[in-house]
């Protein structure tokens, strides 16, 4: 078995999404039993689900202009505390991806690095080899010419 072939990034991210549903619970839970968190933090994001929802509902068929009456504390702060749960859930859900994704990038970025530094170098020596047969040529360039020079040369 190759100890390389499970990314470990991978199974890091999966238990982290799995933490934070038991997370979401717990905060959830403490959401419910604290007042402060039951007025200011839980209350007003459900009474405005509540709102939008109730309006698209009466919209939809066809009532305009009935009121909308707002939801009791209890049922605020349980609908609250569910909506907080869940966006706790999808935020560690997205950051997650967005790890995953700075991950493949910095990883696709290092592969081009690594590619231009080995074009570069390839191109490095074409221009080294193109050199040196540039010099092997007038080297024999110099030899032919010497040798004609000879061959031209009268015996005695």
């Amino acid at each position: 078995m190759v100890a390389g072939a499970f990314p470990i990034a991978k199974l890091l991210t999966l238990g982290i999404r799995q933490l934070s549903k038991p997370l979401a619970a717990r905060i959830k839970a403490a959401a419910r039993a604290s007042p402060f968190f039951r007025a200011y933090v839980c209350g007003p994001p459900a009474q405005l689900y509540h709102w939008v929802e109730m309006r698209t509902k009466m919209r939809i068929m066809g009532f305009r202009g009935a009121a909308v009456k707002p939801l009791n504390e209890e049922v605020a702060a349980d609908l609250g505390a569910e909506l907080l749960g869940e966006a706790i859930v999808f935020s560690v859900g997205g950051l997650c991806i967005y790890l995953e994704y700075a991950r493949q990038a910095g990883n696709a970025r290092r592969r081009e690095d690594e590619q231009s530094a080995a074009m570069e170098a390839l191109q490095r020596q074409v221009a080294e080899l193109g050199l040196a047969l540039e010099t092997l040529d007038a080297r024999l360039r110099h030899a032919d010419r010497a040798l004609l020079e000879l061959a031209s040369a009268p015996r005695k």
